[in-house]
């Protein structure tokens, strides 16, 4: 199930909007007027994506966006009357992933839709595999130093010390960077 939230101050922009969603497959539409409901409402509901309205009371789009993206991994579209640089910037900078302008058409969000969609899917893979990569790194460098632990104290040659430290792993069926944390600890 594809679950939307939008939020916009004007009824007659919500009920436009949503119509046009649920001709796009979204089967559940939630609704509200103020950025501070957008962000309650999202943490309850745990949307697909959001469409929030720029200036709405309370807190305007933007700040519910940065609210919002602190918890969720979703793509969030901004709707505005007037396009001005600096709120674009904002946007830009929140990681907002559509600006659409009003009166919205479904021939413009589509598309939009379609490229926020992507776009949030290749910004998470590209999170993990960073995170991925530290970790990588971090663990060669714990074995380098294990490694260079076991040469220092057993005399051994750098090949030999890993080859050490593989059997050690095999052995007692831990990774290598499990052996190079118990190398390190027993210094």
């Amino acid at each position: 199930m594809k679950t939307v939230l939008i939020c916009d101050d004007e009824p007659l922009i919500r009920m436009s909007l949503k119509a046009m969603l649920m001709d796009l497959g979204f089967e559940d539409v939630l609704e509200c007027g103020d950025g501070k409901s957008a962000v309650e409402m999202a943490m309850a509901s745990f949307p697909d994506m959001a469409v929030l309205d720029v200036a709405m009371p309370i807190m305007d789009g933007i700040t519910a966006a940065k609210e919002i993206k602190k918890k969720l991994k979703i793509p969030i579209m901004l709707l505005t009357n007037c396009y001005d640089a600096q709120t674009a910037k904002r946007a830009a900078e929140s990681g907002i992933a559509a600006f659409l302008t009003k009166p919205l058409r479904e021939q413009d969000l589509i598309p939009a839709i379609e490229i926020a969609l992507a776009h949030t899917e290749q910004v998470e893979d590209l999170k993990e595999k960073i995170e991925d990569l530290k970790e990588t790194i971090e663990n060669r460098k714990v074995i380098e130093k294990a490694k260079g632990t076991l040469m220092e104290k057993q005399r051994l040659s750098e090949a030999d010390a890993y080859r050490a430290m593989q059997k050690l792993a095999m052995d007692k069926r831990k990774s290598l960077r499990q052996v190079a944390d118990g190398i390190l600890k027993g210094c």
